[in-house]
């Protein structure tokens, strides 16, 4: 079975490279998704996030009721110290999901798979891969893109774009690079190419 970690920064496009790499057949873990699933209410990290930044952040400020992942978010997003304190109480969880979904596909005999995380990297996933893939964009397509498919405000989108590693950080890791600035179809030729070598690597 063939590990591929997938990362990239905010509006870089991963979910579209996501989305070409099914096509080709490899099963997908999006790290955002369960994330979502440790959240909420019946989720493992529900209850430690609740405590460590209050009601304030649950729908209708009731216990048991889903975290209001916008005022979350305005807290987390605004001081770097307080989503450090988000990410220790959500990593654990995520990954003890991500070695148990790894164990099945090795079960069920999957070829390839890929992990999808944004913080692939900072979360110590490339040890779980045998190769790290990063979509990249250039700035401008990203704040483009958050303020005409997200609805993001400039200062918003610049918020959230500021608020994560530097891209060249995480190409610093990456054994494979999907320059996703361009057209979707010289998107595809890239993942192409790079799906085809796997192909070759067995």
């Amino acid at each position: 079975m063939y590990r591929i970690g997938l990362t990239g920064n905010i509006a870089c496009g991963k979910s579209t490279v996501v989305a070409m790499l099914q096509e080709f057949g490899a099963a997908v873990c999006d790290a955002d998704a369960v994330v979502h699933q440790v959240q909420a209410p019946d989720g493992s990290a529900y209850l430690p996030i609740v405590e460590a930044f209050g009601l304030a952040i649950v729908q209708n400020q009731t216990l048991g009721q889903p975290i209001n992942r916008q005022a979350l978010g305005q807290i987390v997003f605004a001081d770097q110290a307080q989503l450090r304190r988000l990410e220790a109480l959500v990593h654990p969880a995520v990954r003890q999901y991500i070695l148990a979904w790894l164990e099945t596909q090795q079960q069920l005999q999957t070829k390839v798979v890929v992990i999808d995380a944004i913080k692939l990297i900072e979360s110590g996933y490339p040890a779980m891969c045998d190769a790290v893939w990063v979509v990249s964009a250039d700035p401008a397509s990203q704040l483009a893109r958050l303020i005409e498919h997200r609805g993001m405000s400039e200062a918003e989108a610049l918020l959230r774009i500021n608020a994560q590693n530097s891209q060249a950080d995480k190409i610093a890791h990456a054994d494979v690079v999907i320059d996703n600035s361009g057209s979707l179809a010289d998107t595809r030729r890239q993942v192409e190419q790079a799906f085809l070598a796997i192909q070759r690597h067995d």
